[in-house]
């Protein structure tokens, strides 16, 4: 069977498992107690116990223009959860968090407590951490870009964007010729 899988890597990292229809299959927020990189490591290793050989993953990109000293940490989580996936082979698909909130709203801007409204129009689902709610959207997405069960077409540009990323131009060197 099919699982489609949404991660949302932080400190307190959201996971949600559906079925090919979109059922819930389980829900999770993952915390681990120590000093890091102790903490660090329960976390990447926990959530990656989760995942199953054929599973569809979709995982929220970094937010780059983020700032604190917390980034770091959740960097380093990411990239974590990443190589574990990569070590296992398990593929995943990456999401920013622009297209995230645009395939749950329709804005690539949405503030999280008005996300959470959409999230419960679009798909009736709740639940307390935001963490959890965006695993939810990653899961849905994953569904989408492996189903085509994309409704709107906000959902079909995410999704688009997903298949096919713009191409990003490389910039001329501008060493002279010796």
């Amino acid at each position: 069977m099919t699982r489609f899988v949404g991660i949302d890597p932080s400190t307190k990292t959201g996971l949600v498992i559906l079925d090919r229809d979109g059922n819930i299959l389980d829900t999770m927020e993952i915390t681990a107690e120590g000093e890091d990189p102790g903490r660090m490591a329960n976390i990447i290793a926990e959530t990656v116990e989760n995942l199953e050989q054929g599973d569809v993953v979709a995982i929220e990109g970094f937010a780059y223009g983020a700032k604190g000293n917390a980034v770091g940490i959740q960097y380093g989580i990411g990239y974590g959860i990443r190589i574990e996936m990569y070590n296992g082979g398990t593929n995943y698909i990456e999401v920013g968090p622009g297209q995230l909130k645009k395939f749950a709203s329709g804005k690539g801007n949405t503030k999280k407590d008005e996300l959470a409204v959409h999230i419960y129009k679009q798909w009736g689902f709740e639940h307390h951490s935001d963490n959890v709610r965006d695993a939810f959207v990653l899961a849905q997405i994953a569904r989408a870009v492996k189903l085509g069960t994309a409704t709107t077409k906000y959902q079909q540009e995410v999704v688009k964007a997903i298949l096919e990323p713009p191409k990003t131009k490389q910039k001329k060197s501008k060493v002279a010729n010796a």
